[in-house]
């Protein structure tokens, strides 16, 4: 991309600019203007979609919870018929 991309509103797009030639501090400038322009493209989601995502975290941790407990249950079943109990 070329430096000279702009942004919808006409300005500058910082994402795009060069670190050629510049000092340190320059670098710095430039890294912090990208992470300010990336945060201004974050979409937060609505309320029904914040708590789908809820409810597909809090479903993927049971089922999760759920392997470990029955990998757990016949490990620990194996060990003690080969080993005695």
């Amino acid at each position: 991309m070329s430096e000279s991309a702009v942004t919808d509103s006409g300005d500058k797009d910082p994402r795009h600019e060069s670190r050629e030639g510049r000092s340190i501090f320059g670098r710095i400038a430039l890294f912090v203007r990208q992470v300010i322009s990336e945060l201004k493209r974050v979409v937060t989601p609505t309320r029904e979609e914040l708590i789908r995502y809820i409810w597909i975290v809090l479903a993927f941790v049971a089922v999760m919870m759920v392997i470990v407990f029955v990998l757990d249950f016949v490990f620990n079943w194996l060990s003690a018929a080969v080993f005695g109990a």
